[in-house]
């Protein structure tokens, strides 16, 4: 028997993971999590997106236990060094969800390297839960007001974290972009999802 005859699903209401998933060509479903995801004191980004990615995934196979159920979490931050210490300060980018939290964003962005971090998780019926976590890290160029207001205004990025879209103009925002998997920055490690779904037995070359 198939591992997947009982159904692979997303635990996302992302239409950008959606898109991310579409990607390896099996038809999967969807469910949206309803977990709190608030950052518990001391939790790095890395501790912070395993953990809401397996909760993710988790809060899916309570209601489809014979499911394949795959969970991701993404954060950004930038890490701008004390002075006079080895201390990092910690500035985490959530979504803007407003044009005057975006522009704010971008600002604090610009000149300066971003990290995203993302989680992901593999649940399967079968076996051990895979949880990972990947980064990308991003260099913006200095941006003008008036680039930040033109951009946000053409795309919208308001429900993405960091107030861009790397699959779109975003793209004009940055000097470089250094990761193992373009996939991470849009917010799902296809690279290391194919690996997992070679561990529990479906590899999608040999369908």
């Amino acid at each position: 028997m198939n591992v997947f005859d009982h159904g692979l699903i997303l635990a996302s209401s992302s239409p950008y993971r959606k898109q991310q998933l579409a990607k390896l060509g099996h038809q999967f479903n969807t469910q949206s999590p309803n977990i709190d995801e608030s950052r518990r004191n001391g939790e790095t980004p890395s501790t912070l997106v395993e953990r809401l990615s397996y909760e993710k995934a988790l809060a899916i196979q309570k209601s489809f236990p014979k499911s394949t159920i795959i969970g991701s979490d993404q954060v950004a931050y930038i890490k701008e060094e004390e002075k006079g210490s080895r201390l990092s300060t910690i500035n985490v980018l959530t979504k803007p969800n407003s044009i005057s939290n975006a522009i704010h964003q971008l600002t604090a962005c610009s000149g300066k390297s971003v990290r995203f971090v993302t989680g992901l998780c593999c649940l399967s019926p079968k076996h051990d839960a895979q949880i990972i976590s990947e980064y990308v890290d991003v260099t913006f160029r200095q941006l003008s007001q008036r680039e930040i207001q033109s951009y946000i205004n053409i795309e919208k990025p308001l429900d993405c974290a960091g107030s861009f879209k790397a699959e779109g103009l975003g793209i004009t925002l940055f000097d470089k972009i250094e990761s193992t998997d373009p996939n991470t920055l849009i917010g799902l490690p296809l690279i290391a999802l194919n690996k997992m779904l070679i561990n529990i037995g479906f590899n999608i070359l040999l369908l």
